[in-house]
């Protein structure tokens, strides 16, 4: 990875459905994983869950998780050891900014 701000989405490689999705979001992709950054960063120690960040940017689960995992790959988050409960009632990891 390049630029967290940059970089065109990674895609399952062979899929066609992935690749499409992937080039669907890229011009928007960096601005979302700063939106996604700083939604956690505001949070500070308390960290976010992947639902939390859903329902403070108002994304769709697909979109916001795949972020995540962009922001993990890249060093920037962490995922901790803590979870909370979604609104469906499920454990769900909580991630911070890395320090």
């Amino acid at each position: 990875m390049t630029d967290l701000f940059t970089y065109r989405p990674p895609h399952v490689r062979g899929s066609a459905t992935s690749k499409a999705a992937a080039d669907s979001v890229a011009e928007c992709a960096g601005n979302l994983r700063n939106k996604v950054l700083t939604c956690i960063a505001d949070t500070g120690a308390a960290g976010s869950t992947c639902d939390e960040i859903e329902q403070a940017l108002q994304l769709r689960h697909q979109t916001c998780s795949a972020r995540i995992v962009e922001l993990v790959n890249a060093g920037k988050i962490l995922k901790t050891d803590r979870t909370r409960r979604t609104r469906s009632g499920r454990a769900a990891a909580v991630y911070t900014v890395k320090k």
